[in-house]
């Protein structure tokens, strides 16, 4: 099945981004393809600074991406209007870095791309700014035309999902609700089998407090808003048990029961999944009409421009993104 090229962001040009974006083209040049919406001319310097013999090449259509990518690094070209220096983010680059996103979308939502996959960007480069989004996922459903965006991080050994995701954690009891474990539950199952090919999912549900909550003496979200979501969800059909304590749901006898852990905040999933195999974890937004997945890593300014940069995350990002859209692609055909 010949899919279209993944559209990749430019992510904050004065992070890692750039960087890692020539080490996945080399080392992906001959499997699935990928185009950049960036600067190609960043791009050609940045490669010549760190000497990596990567042609850079600007393209105008995502098919002669396809055809170009086993011999270039192929770019739908953004300028920044602005140079770049490496560590230190530039509110001028936030116009072309929000055009990059918004032109990905565009792409992936007229079928001229497969799949979107961002590279890091700063919240604080486009507040500055003055632009209004502080996030990829709220933004990307917009862009995306709806959907109910649910972030999972998935990894070879784990697939975590928070229900509650970037607020405090002293707001999190508050953020907990039945409605919103039921969602994030029921969008986690459908991906599992849709996206993931996973024919019957098996969620682990994750408690809120330590013990999960030891029949209240230590909490009674369990009782209270937990352990009836769980209900519902198996009401539903979905294969979803706990509430576990979060202290012994990630051993490798436990992640054996079963394909996905609902954790109840950010860092419950986060923390796992990334000490697992930090290299290799890839950020997935379920529930989208489009494919949308990143690096599961920031901007890493301290490292920036120096050749340090791992792009193992980013090469696993294109490969997931691919292989989620070949097989939505194999669904729509059968």
């Amino acid at each position: 099945m010949s899919l279209a090229p993944v559209a990749l962001t430019m992510g904050d040009p004065a992070g890692i981004g750039p960087e890692i974006t020539l080490a996945a083209w080399e080392r992906l040049r001959g499997s699935h393809p990928f185009a950049v919406i960036a600067d190609p001319d960043h791009l050609a310097r940045l490669a010549r600074h760190l000497g990596r013999d990567v042609p850079v090449r600007a393209v105008e259509t995502m098919a002669q991406a396809a055809a170009l990518f086993p011999r270039a690094l192929p770019v739908l070209p953004e300028p920044l209007g602005a140079p770049v220096e490496p560590g230190r983010p530039e509110p001028a680059h936030a116009r072309a870095i929000v055009a990059s996103v918004e032109r990905a979308v565009s792409l992936a939502r007229s079928g001229a791309a497969s799949a979107v996959v961002t590279n890091p960007l700063a919240k604080t480069t486009l507040l500055e700014a003055g632009i209004g989004h502080t996030g990829h996922t709220i933004w990307l459903r917009e862009l995306a035309g709806g959907g109910t965006p649910v972030m999972m991080l998935a990894g070879p050994m784990l697939r975590a999902v928070p229900v509650t995701v970037h607020i405090p954690l002293a707001a999190v009891p508050r953020a907990l609700t039945e409605a919103a474990i039921v969602t994030a539950g029921r969008v986690t199952a459908e991906a599992l089998a849709a996206d993931f090919g996973i024919a019957a999912p098996r969620l682990a549900v994750a408690g809120l407090n330590p013990h999960a909550g030891e029949s209240g003496t230590v909490g009674r979200e369990e009782m209270e808003i937990i352990a009836p979501a769980i209900a519902r969800l198996r009401a539903e059909g979905i294969a979803a048990t706990g509430p576990y304590p979060a202290d012994s749901l990630f051993h490798a006898a436990a992640r054996a029961g079963y394909d996905a852990a609902l954790c109840m905040y950010h860092d419950q999933a986060l923390i796992p999944v990334k000490a697992l195999d930090f290299a290799n974890a890839v950020n997935v937004t379920l529930g989208l009409p489009i494919v949308r997945t990143s690096p599961d890593h920031g901007t890493a300014y301290d490292i920036a421009g120096r050749g340090l940069a791992d792009a193992t995350s980013l090469v696993a990002a294109v490969t997931v993104a691919a292989r989620i859209a070949e097989r939505r692609e194999r669904r729509r055909a059968a």
